[in-house]
């Protein structure tokens, strides 16, 4: 029940935060709706896709969709106080994180497969739908250069696999998760905590 709550607060806070991305891009309520769903549903698409894992979620469950259209809807309404709370949304947005990871690991490990493709499974599931909100706004994927993102949802999937695994009881591990996982990317935020940046600027041979 917990996970459930906290899931619908972070795929409607992801699906306005979409429409806010395709309004910048000047989308009609399509568009919006789309790139809002994409956004907040995409990433656990993209996993259940890959590991096979059939109905999908949004299929299984269809009132998902119609939160994260109707949210994309309301945010055309709203959007200058969206954009005004970007911080309140940044939170959420952390919160929303954790919440998915945990579901990635937990359906992973629900269909028997070793820890580290669990940890994979948590980081599609809370990663690729901003990766598809990005795409289909023809900009940077904003989770690959930006503060500790990607790497804090593979390792909040790794943690909740990783109590489970001990033996801990579901709502411990869950809260436990979402407690270190939540204040790890919250800190990276406010600090700017980064992985290593790879910069090579030279043009390639044969060029000139």
């Amino acid at each position: 029940m917990l996970l459930t709550t906290l899931y619908i607060i972070g795929i409607t806070a992801e699906a306005m935060t979409g429409a806010l991305a395709a309004g910048r891009k000047h989308m009609d309520w399509f568009g919006v709706m789309l790139v809002a769903s994409a956004t907040a549903i995409g990433g656990g698409t993209v996993r259940d896709i890959l590991l096979g894992h059939y109905p999908l979620g949004w299929v299984a469950n269809p009132h998902y969709l119609m939160i994260t259209c109707a949210a994309g809807v309301v945010t055309t309404w709203m959007a200058s106080w969206v954009a005004k709370n970007h911080k309140f949304f940044i939170t959420l947005d952390a919160l929303g994180l954790i919440v998915f990871s945990i579901i990635g690991s937990r359906i992973a490990m629900d269909m028997g497969l070793p820890p580290f493709i669990c940890m994979v499974s948590a980081l599609v599931t809370g990663v690729f739908g901003g990766l598809l909100r990005d795409l289909m706004c023809r900009r940077p994927p904003m989770v690959l250069h930006k503060e500790l993102y990607a790497s804090v949802s593979f390792l909040a999937g790794g943690m909740y696999w990783g109590l489970m695994h001990l033996g801990i009881n579901e709502l411990i591990a869950t809260v436990s998760t979402l407690v270190v996982g939540f204040s790890f990317r919250m800190a990276a935020a406010k600090f700017g905590w980064s992985l290593p940046i790879f910069r090579f600027d030279a043009e390639p041979e044969g060029s000139h």
